[in-house]
């Protein structure tokens, strides 16, 4: 699913809807150079659980953990991570478990060490806005899509697949 986010308040909006698409659980891995919006579409989906307060990209900490009512979320920042295996000093598997929701900015970071995910969102840059493409990596991945895909705020996002580059300009 490729969709055209022309700023920052759709790319939270886009993080909302699919928050309430993920039900409260599974891996999405968030893909994307410095400043192409992971942590924006992360307080999106924050918000769907009703986080009102602000959202930091926990560089420093690797990890930042949310308990929100039957929700527990936890935004994993893994671009200073020196050696995946520092993954399993913090306590990584019980944090990736299949109970909680876990948003993993920099996953080739962690490459040969985090699980698979669910979801992948692909973040670029789009002109003054961005591009999000997210694919499925399992079935419960697959199922996010689905639900995402019915949401109408989602349908106006929506680009057909090979009518735009990541730069925003459109192909034959």
């Amino acid at each position: 699913m490729r969709l055209r986010l022309d700023d920052e308040a759709c790319q939270v909006a886009l993080g909302e809807c699919l928050g309430r698409a993920l039900h409260g659980r599974g891996r999405v891995y968030l893909e994307g150079e410095l400043g192409a919006g992971k942590t924006t579409l992360a307080r999106g989906i924050l918000r769907a659980y009703g986080h009102g307060g602000a959202v930091k990209s926990p560089t420093y900490t690797l990890v930042e953990p949310y308990e929100l009512d039957e929700v527990r979320l936890h935004h994993f920042d893994l671009y200073r991570l020196g050696d995946p295996e520092e993954l399993e000093f913090i306590g990584g598997r019980d944090l990736l478990g299949d109970d909680a929701l876990c948003l993993i900015e920099w996953p080739e970071h962690g490459e040969g060490w985090l699980p698979a995910p669910d979801l992948r969102v692909r973040l670029c840059l789009a002109g003054a806005g961005r591009e999000a493409c997210l694919e499925a990596s399992s079935g419960r991945g697959r199922r996010v899509l689905e639900r995402l895909a019915e949401m109408p705020a989602v349908a106006g996002w929506r680009l057909a697949e090979g009518n735009a580059t990541a730069e925003g300009e459109s192909t034959p």
